[in-house]
C-alpha cells in the first residue's frame, strides 16, 4: 500500500503568516514607566477561549521556567511572596496572570499546565529576537534572530484548553521580567473587544469537507444561522492548497502531484485518509468544495443564512462522507433531493466556473486561494467574526457568543438578548429563546421555573411537617396532663365505700379517658 506525504504542500502552510488584525490588546498599567498608551505588540494563541468583550486586568507572576513538567511548582517564581507557615513562600494568589519562558515543548502543553496552575491568562515570553526588529538585535548582541514569527497553534491536542494566552516578544518580555524578578509588581491587562462597525455582524468558517473538527458544528448550528436571521451575515469558504506555488504543476504543465489535484495541478488537497491508491483522494476534495461553493451562490449569496447549504452539509455528512459514496453520482443527487437544492443548476455552475477536469484555471477556487492568503488562514477549521479570528474549540455555543459581542451597542437581535448569558445558549437558541439551563457561568444551572417548583415543594414539605409535629406535641401534653389528673386526684376508693352509686368514679383512670368531664363530686 502506497502511503502519501505531501512535503510541498506543507512547506507552502508553513511558511504563511498570520496578520495582526485580532481584536485583542495588551496592556501594562503598573509600574508607570512600561506604560506604553498604545499597548504591546503581541501575538494571540490560536487555542483557548478569550472573553469576548471582555477583559483579565490583575498582577502578572513570573514562573522563571518552561513550564513543560506538568508538576508545577507555584512558590516559586517572582515577584517572591512571605513565607508560609510550612516555611515555602506562599503560591501564586490567585487572581494572576502568568509569564512563562517559551521553548521546551508545545505552547499548548505550557498553557494547559499553567491552566491547571489556576492562572487567569498566560504570556510567553519570546526568547529570539525577530531579524526585522533591530532594536531587539541591539539589545541582545550575539544572539541568534528568526526570520519568520512564531504562531501560537494548536498541536491538535488545545481543545481543553479554557483561558486565553499572547506572545510577548523578546524585548518588550525582557523588560517585564527584569522589573518582577526585582521584586517589584507588574499589573496587566488583556483585553478582547471584536469590530463593531455596524448593526450587522460577518462571520467566516474556513474548512474542507473532510475535516473532523468542524463536523459537530456544521451539524448543529443551521437553526442559530437563521435565528440571527439578517442580523448576521455567513460566508462558507473551502480551503484549497495552491498547486502552482507547491509545484504540482510542473514546468512543463503536467500534474506533479499524482491524485491530489484537480485542473492538471492548478488546485489541491490533501489525501484524507493517507492512501493514493484507493478512497477519497485530493482532487475528490476539490471536486466537493467546489460544490459547496457553487451551493452557496446560489442559495446563500443573497441572504448571508443559505438554509439549503447547511442541509445539504448535513446529508451530505450523513449518506456521503464516506470512500465508498463520496463520489458517488446517486449519493449527491439524494443529497440534493433532501435538501431541495436544484442539481442541475448547480454541475453547470460548477462547469461554467472552469470544471475541475480540463488543463485550465476555475474562477471559483481561485478566488478561494486569494482570500484565504489575503486573511492569512493557516490552522483548518477557523472561524472569523467581524474579520477577527474566533480562538478555542469550534462550537456552537462559542460562535455564538462571538457574533452576539460583535453587535454594536443596542442593535444585537433578540435571540442574542435570550440567550447570550444562558449555561448553553444552542439549546436557548433551538428552545425559541427559552433559557433552561441557567445563567452562563452557572455549570449545572437550573431553570427560574424549576428553582421556583423545588422551593415551593420543599415549603410544603416543611409546613407539612410542623402541622404533624404541633398535632403530635398537643396529644403528648394531653397525655401527660390525663396522667397528673389520674395520679394525684383525691378519689375516694368505690370498692372500700361499698359500690358506685351516686355518680362516683370507682377507677382514676376513668375521669382521664372521659378527659375530665366527669364530675369529681359525688
Amino acid at each position: 500500500m502506497l502511503r502519501f506525504t505531501l512535503p510541498v504542500l506543507l512547506a507552502a502552510t508553513a511558511s504563511a503568516s498570520t496578520p495582526d488584525n485580532v481584536s485583542s490588546r495588551l496592556m501594562v498599567h503598573i509600574p508607570h514607566n512600561l506604560f506604553k498608551e498604545e499597548g504591546y505588540d503581541h501575538r494571540e494563541a490560536l487555542f483557548g477561549v478569550p472573553p469576548y468583550g471582555g477583559s483579565i486586568a490583575t498582577n502578572l507572576y513570573y514562573a522563571d521556567s518552561d513550564l513543560c513538567d506538568p508538576n508545577v511548582d507555584t512558590h516559586k517564581g517572582y515577584p517572591t511572596r512571605p513565607n508560609a507557615d510550612d516555611g515555602k513562600m506562599e503560591a501564586w494568589p490567585s487572581p494572576f496572570i502568568l509569564m512563562l519562558n517559551r521553548g521546551g515543548c508545545t505552547f499548548v502543553k505550557k498553557v494547559r499546565n499553567a491552566q491547571r496552575s489556576g492562572a487567569a491568562g498566560v504570556i510567553i515570553a519570546d526568547n529570539t529576537c525577530l531579524c526585522s526588529d533591530a532594536a531587539c538585535i541591539e539589545a541582545s548582541p550575539g544572539d541568534q534572530c528568526e526570520t519568520s514569527e512564531p504562531i501560537m497553534a494548536d498541536d491538535g491536542s488545545g481543545s481543553d484548553i479554557s483561558i486565553p494566552s499572547f506572545l510577548m516578544f523578546k524585548k518588550d518580555a525582557d523588560a517585564v521580567k527584569a522589573e518582577v524578578m526585582a521584586d517589584r509588581p507588574v499589573q496587566l491587562e488583556m483585553a478582547w473587544a471584536l469590530p463593531t462597525p455596524d448593526d450587522r455582524v460577518e462571520y467566516d468558517l474556513w474548512t474542507v469537507p473532510t475535516d473532523v473538527v468542524s463536523r459537530d458544528f456544521l451539524n448543529n448550528f443551521r437553526e442559530v444561522a437563521v435565528a440571527l436571521g439578517k442580523s448576521a451575515y455567513f460566508t462558507p469558504h473551502m480551503y484549497i492548497y495552491d498547486g502552482i506555488r507547491s509545484h504540482c504543476m510542473g514546468n512543463d504543465g503536467q500534474n506533479m502531484c499524482y491524485n491530489l489535484c484537480t485542473n492538471n495541478g492548478r488546485y489541491c488537497a490533501t489525501d484524507p485518509d493517507n492512501d493514493l491508491e484507493k478512497g477519497i483522494s485530493g482532487a475528490d476534495v476539490v471536486k466537493e468544495s467546489l460544490r459547496r461553493i457553487c451551493i452557496w451562490k446560489h442559495y446563500g449569496d443573497s441572504d448571508g443564512i443559505g438554509v439549503q447549504w447547511w442541509k445539504y452539509v448535513e446529508q451530505f455528512m450523513e449518506k456521503c462522507n464516506n470512500p465508498d459514496y463520496f463520489m458517488n453520482d446517486d449519493c449527491i443527487k439524494d443529497a440534493y433531493k433532501h435538501s431541495k437544492v436544484d442539481g442541475d443548476a448547480i454541475e453547470r455552475c460548477m462547469k461554467d466556473s472552469g470544471g475541475v477536469t480540463a488543463d485550465a484555471p476555475n474562477a471559483f477556487l481561485d478566488l478561494e486561494i486569494g482570500s484565504q492568503t489575503e486573511r492569512g488562514v493557516v490552522v483548518l477549521p477557523t472561524a472569523f467574526v467581524n474579520t477577527a479570528a474566533i480562538r478555542g474549540a469550534l462550537t456552537v455555543n462559542n460562535v455564538f457568543d462571538a457574533i452576539c459581542a460583535g453587535f454594536a451597542d443596542g442593535t444585537s437581535p433578540k435571540i442574542c438578548n435570550k440567550c447570550q448569558m444562558c449555561g448553553d445558549p444552542g439549546a436557548c437558541v433551538k428552545a425559541n429563546g427559552v433559557c433552561k439551563n441557567g445563567p452562563s457561568g452557572s455549570g449545572s444551572g437550573v431553570s427560574t421555573h424549576m428553582f421556583v417548583s423545588s422551593m415551593m415543594f420543599i415549603v410544603a414539605v416543611f409546613a407539612g411537617l410542623g402541622v404533624w409535629h404541633y398535632k403530635r406535641t398537643k396529644e403528648d401534653m394531653r397525655d401527660q396532663v390525663r396522667g397528673i389528673l389520674a395520679e394525684y386526684m383525691p378519689l375516694e376508693d368505690q370498692e372500700e365505700n361499698g359500690g358506685g352509686g351516686g355518680g362516683m368514679i370507682s377507677n382514676p383512670m376513668d375521669f382521664a379517658r372521659r378527659g375530665g368531664n366527669a364530675s369529681l363530686i359525688s
